[in-house]
Order: C-alpha cells, then sequence, then structure tokens
C-alpha cells in the first residue's frame, strides 16, 4: 500500500539544545497556510455559508398545523434512546436505564433545534496535499463551512472524530456552538491525533447522537469510506440527511507517468509509475475507493461528494439544502 506523509528535516544540533518536550501534549504546530487549518481562516468562512439561504417563510398562513417558529423542547415524550455526551441529565429515563444498564435519556415532540452533526476522520492519509492546501486543510474549512450553516439555518452543532478517548464537541446552538465546532477541527487537523480510532469507531459514536430530522457531514478520505462496511449506511441515514465528503487529491486521482519521489519519516522512496503495474497499484490505492464510494453510496441513502484539495471548500454545499431546494 502506497502511504504519504508530510515530513521536515531536522538539526542534530538544535534537537540536542532543544528542550524535552511532553509526548503526551506535543505544543501545537506552527501555523502554515495550506499545511495546518487556523482558526481566523475558519471563520472567515462564515460569509461563504451565507450565500445559501434557506426558503423564506410565506407572509400567509395555511389551515392545519405548522411547526412554531419558536425554539426549544416540547413536554410530549415521544421515545427513548441511549445517553449521549451532552444530553441533559434532567431527562434521563431511570426505568429504561435500570432494565437495560444502560443509561438512556427521553426524547420529547417538537424539538425545534435540528442537530448538524460534523464527523471527522483522522485518518494519516488525509494530512498531505500537492495543490492549494493539504486534505486535511480541506477537510476543517468544508466543516467549517457546515458549521456556519448550521447557524444559519438555526441548528445545534455538534462534531465527533474517531476517539475512545476525547468526547464529542456537545451540540450548541448559534455562534457559541459553532466557533466550539472550528476550534475542534482547527486541532484535529492540525496533526494526525495519536489515538484515532478509524471512521467506523466515529461513525458508532455519531449513530449515538443522531436522532430523527438530524443531519450531518462526514469528511473523509476515500480510503477510510472503503474500510466500512457497506451495511452501516443505510441505519445511519434513515432518519437524516447523511452527506458524505471524499477528500481527495489531484495527484492522488491522476499522477504522471514517471517516476515519483516520497519521503517517509525512515527514508526515501520511488514509484516508477510509468510502469503498467506501478500504476494499476496506484489506481487501486486511490481512485478504485472514490469510484466505489461514489457508485454505491447513493443506494444506501448517502450523498456523496469529491472535494479535491484545490477545490472551493463550500463547493459541496447545496447538497445540505436537501433534495428539490432552490
Amino acid at each position: 500500500m502506497f502511504r504519504k506523509h508530510a515530513t521536515a528535516d531536522s538539526s542534530r544540533t538544535a534537537a540536542k539544545a532543544a528542550p524535552v518536550e511532553d509526548v503526551a501534549n506535543p505544543p501545537p504546530p506552527i501555523p502554515t497556510p495550506g499545511i495546518t487549518p487556523t482558526l481566523p481562516e475558519l471563520i472567515a468562512l462564515r460569509a461563504a455559508a451565507q450565500g445559501r439561504r434557506p426558503p423564506r417563510r410565506g407572509r400567509h398562513g395555511v389551515s392545519g398545523q405548522a411547526p412554531s417558529p419558536l425554539r426549544g423542547r416540547g413536554m410530549e415524550y415521544a421515545e427513548s434512546r441511549e445517553y449521549a455526551h451532552g444530553d441533559d441529565a434532567r431527562h434521563i429515563d431511570w426505568r429504561l436505564t435500570a432494565r437495560s444498564g444502560k443509561p438512556h435519556t427521553k426524547l420529547f415532540q417538537a424539538e425545534r433545534e435540528r442537530l448538524t452533526l460534523i464527523v471527522a476522520d483522522t485518518a494519516p492519509s488525509l494530512y498531505f496535499g500537492t495543490r492549494v492546501r493539504f486534505k486535511s486543510v480541506q477537510a476543517a474549512r468544508a466543516g467549517a463551512v457546515a458549521a456556519w450553516a448550521a447557524v444559519r439555518d438555526g441548528d445545534r452543532v455538534a462534531a465527533l472524530r474517531g476517539s475512545t478517548a476525547e468526547p464529542p464537541v456537545p451540540p450548541v446552538a448559534g455562534q457559541r456552538g459553532a466557533l466550539r465546532v472550528l476550534d475542534a477541527l482547527v486541532r484535529w487537523y492540525a496533526r494526525p491525533p495519536a489515538d484515532d480510532g478509524g471512521l467506523a469507531v466515529a461513525l458508532d459514536h455519531a449513530r449515538r447522537l443522531l436522532r430523527p430530522g438530524s443531519r450531518m457531514l462526514v469528511l473523509a478520505d476515500p480510503a477510510s469510506i472503503a474500510a466500512v462496511p457497506a451495511s452501516r449506511w443505510p441505519s445511519l441515514s434513515m432518519h437524516g440527511e447523511v452527506v458524505v465528503l471524499l477528500l481527495s487529491d489531484p495527484l492522488e486521482r491522476d499522477p504522471p507517468r514517471a517516476p515519483l519521489p516520497f519521503a517517509t519519516p525512515s527514508h526515501r522512496v520511488e514509484l516508477d509509475l510509468g510502469v503498467a503495474a506501478q500504476r494499476q497499484r496506484w489506481r487501486g490505492e486511490f481512485v478504485a475507493p472514490i469510484e466505489a464510494a461514489l457508485a454505491q453510496l447513493p443506494a444506501r441513502g448517502v450523498r456523496v461528494h469529491l472535494l479535491s484539495s484545490d477545490a472551493a471548500s463550500e463547493s459541496w454545499l447545496p447538497l445540505f439544502a436537501g433534495p428539490g431546494s432552490a
């Protein structure tokens, strides 16, 4: 398998003079445009999300029931589900918790604030790029666009990654919720997290947070999508809107027919992509997962979009407007 990692040379003399670093809590990397995302960069994307607004309400009402414009939790019990980090502890379903042995929380009718959930894949293969920016930076930027779209639409916004140690960013409405998510995206996509558990773990966390009417954006490397069983997707898309962004680099999709050098943490590798066998292996590694996702996910109720590292970070946003929306 081909794996690409960004590396930097270091001086032995400087290493001897430098103080010992805390391995468990390494210092944040120096922000570098296109290589690491920055909070001001993600905040500036709010304008891109404002460009597509939801339909305006009509001036005249219609007969029959209609949703209230008021925000808040209704008091008619609807169902119970497994407790997730960020749920209100006052609504724990104690009877079901006692019967099942797992904490459950009650849901009530007419939760008028929809949940927008951003699921961040943090596979090491994302921290690479040859055009404009790293795929990881593009993932952070796309996630920021989704967060600001949630603010625009009056949603609560949450985010998570595949970790058993770090809890999700809990659902919060408004600018405060968006800024919490943006801060997490900057941290997650500055460098590969040491405790990355994979996209499957992240989707398992997401399943516990999602509820009817939610919408979810998955930021993922195509190889990570290929590693998720196809049977997982229908249960996620059954009660809400699911959009998957496939983060890709132009070099992965169309490499030159020539020797191509790569630097790994330990040595230098050169692949001769002018050789048919090598090029076929490359295609199987990088192109085939993209084609499989584009062909298979829509049949499972998932909207999918290929987002290149050199594309506009908001180019996928029409997929978040819902089917048939103008």
